[in-house]
């Protein structure tokens, strides 16, 4: 990555809120998994480690998290850390593939439908041609 390029990404990425906090626990897998995905998403990410709970500094954590995937330091100002990777569709393709075609989300969930009130007394109407003389009167003031 060139120089300009580079600072063109830091330029795009000044305005964006960290998103992934990495603490006490350092670089975990799931970590490193949220990270992948949000990057198939954005492209462009922040990453806020906490300083006074983490175990590595910012440098060797956005080295490490670089390294595993394959993306690039922008850069690391304090406890911020500014990665970018191109999107790769076929990568997002098969990331799809691989968690399956989602079946348990394909299940129609039971549509509910809330009535109120002036649907409720229309259907009692119908069911019952009486029950509009049950009805309370109107009075006005």
């Amino acid at each position: 990555m060139t120089s300009k390029e580079r600072a063109a990404l830091r330029a795009k990425a000044n305005p964006l809120e960290p998103i992934i906090q990495i603490g006490k626990e350092g670089m975990s897998d799931n970590l490193i998994n949220q990270i992948d995905d949000t990057l198939d998403v954005r492209e462009l990410i922040k990453i806020r480690v906490h300083l006074e709970t983490s175990p590595e500094s910012p440098k060797e954590l956005a080295q490490k998290l670089a390294d595993a995937l394959g993306a690039d330091v922008v850069q690391v100002i304090g406890g911020v850390i500014v990665l970018y990777r191109e999107a790769d569709e076929e990568r997002i393709a098969e990331k799809k593939k691989k968690r399956g075609s989602g079946t348990a989300k394909a299940v129609a969930k039971k549509k509910v439908k809330i009535k109120g009130k002036r649907q409720r007394q229309r259907e009692a109407e119908a069911r019952n041609p009486y029950a509009k003389y049950d009805r309370p009167k109107y009075r006005g003031r």
